[in-house]
């Protein structure tokens, strides 16, 4: 096929359809071999114990040129790891999380303050033990780059926030003196999926030929 010369007037057009496609949202996949939800817990004042969620699965929806974007993300809530099998099968039970009729903890949360493309905040909802309240996570670090195997859009991101677990109906430890606020540490890392790469450069490579 022979390529043609562009004219001023189609070359505008062209210029401005790649624009708008560039500001298109985005929507990655977390990785959940690097996606791991933690906490940290007061123990009766003695110490400050930390744990962590092996199985998480989510989306981020992201416009970087816009400035805006989503957050949800789904805590299986079994997969809860204190590194002591007798404390995660409590955790597990009626007495705290009872996964049984609770399995997951769902957070949803929209994308704010963005600054040179990157967000600065999550402010949004968790869900937990059947319980919503609003939760905002402050982002302490923020970047995309192309994955070096996969080649696709790669985001990776830490954000934290603070919630008081009695809220939740999770008061066990109260009458013994624990505190109640909970940290809530999300760092995760999102991939484009394979196919979903820029329609825009395909486009533009089409319409120049």
């Amino acid at each position: 096929m022979t390529r043609k010369l562009l004219n001023p007037a189609f070359a505008f057009v062209l210029l401005f359809s790649c624009g708008a496609a560039g500001a298109t949202p985005k929507t990655y996949e977390l990785d959940p071999s690097h996606t791991y939800p933690s906490f940290e817990a007061d123990h009766m004042g003695m110490s400050l114990w930390r744990g962590k969620f092996n199985h998480t699965t989510g989306t981020v929806i992201l416009d970087r040129e816009e400035g805006k974007g989503s957050v949800a993300v789904e805590i299986d809530l079994d997969s809860i790891d204190y590194g002591q099998d007798d404390l995660n099968a409590w955790a597990r039970g009626k007495e705290f999380f009872d996964t049984a009729s609770h399995p997951k903890a769902v957070y949803r949360g929209e994308l704010k303050g963005f600054k040179d493309g990157k967000p600065t905040e999550i402010v949004g909802a968790l869900t937990l033990h059947g319980v919503t309240r609003p939760l905002t996570l402050k982002i302490n670090s923020f970047k995309c780059q192309p994955h070096p195997m996969f080649k696709r859009d790669w985001c990776g991101a830490d954000a934290i926030g603070t919630f008081n677990r009695e809220e939740f109906g999770l008061s066990a430890g109260k009458d013994w003196g624990f505190d109640m606020n909970v940290t809530l540490r999300i760092q995760a890392e999102a991939v484009l999926p394979a196919g979903k790469e820029d329609a825009a450069a395909t486009d533009a490579k089409k319409s120049t030929k």
